[in-house]
């Protein structure tokens, strides 16, 4: 049904199209494409993966590396009233860290140096290293401040083209199946939990672009997941995580 609504779209909107004298044809289709302004950029991004609030399995964060995570960019934008407009794009980013937790209870799946597979309430050490990277498409609002700023807002859709959820867990010991089970201490262990990455995921984000030339201008924006990194089947992580990365950058406009 669906497929048969679109097609039958399609078809009255071209008949409609068709209908038209030609001068209006050529006057329609050029006022589809008339004021857009186009821009390519990019530029790096810092963040991390992590669930919010804080569970308390979590008891203190040992180290925190960013990583070096860059991105590219090209963006369409055009006015529709005043100062408001929209803008729409295509970005290839890589959002990635890795940390070193102290945990206690802490549900983990993961493989001893000996083969061992074990899983449970895991109280120790945890290192989580992250590596994914994502096609996203953003639709935004935008607003113009003056002749320099400009501000947008707006949801985003991501495809993971590689996801990478990693680490391990060392000094610890890890009680199997739940906090009250038979313990076992563990000297190293690691964990890859890449194939559960969650495939598709959206969220929102907000910017602002400074006007630097009549072609160069810079930015930041701020992305902010509204999805977990993992499917909704995935178990053993027993809160969301979700990717929140501020990005700062520059770009060409044409």
């Amino acid at each position: 049904m669906k497929k048969f609504l679109f097609i039958l779209f399609v078809t009255t909107v071209a008949q409609a199209v068709s209908a038209q004298p030609a001068d209006e044809r050529r006057d329609f289709l050029a006022s589809l494409f008339a004021d857009w302004r186009y821009q390519v950029g990019g530029g790096v991004a810092v963040g991390g993966t992590a669930p919010l609030p804080m569970p308390r399995s979590i008891r203190r964060i040992e180290a925190f590396n960013p990583l070096l995570n860059l991105y590219v960019e090209g963006l369409a934008s055009r006015p529709v009233v005043g100062r408001w407009g929209i803008a729409a794009g295509l970005r290839l980013e890589r959002k990635g860290m890795k940390t070193k937790a102290q945990v206690k209870n802490y549900r983990m799946e993961m493989t001893a140096d000996d083969g061992a597979f074990m899983e449970g309430a895991w109280t120790g050490h945890v290192e989580t290293r992250v590596r994914s990277v994502y096609l996203t498409l953003p639709l935004l609002a935008t607003c113009s401040l003056g002749r320099r700023w400009q501000v947008s807002a707006g949801p985003y859709l991501s495809l993971c083209v590689r996801g990478n959820f990693g680490g391990a867990a060392y000094d610890g010991y890890i009680r199997h199946y739940d906090p009250t089970g038979e313990k076992a201490y563990v000297t190293h262990a690691t964990y890859d939990f890449g194939d559960d990455v969650r495939r598709w995921a959206w969220g929102v984000q907000a910017g602002a672009a400074y006007r630097c030339t009549e072609r160069i201008s810079a930015q930041a924006a701020l992305d902010w997941g509204l999805t977990s990194v993992f499917h909704s089947g995935f178990t053993a992580v027993t809160f969301p995580l979700r990717p929140i990365y501020g990005r700062v950058g520059a770009a060409y406009l044409f």
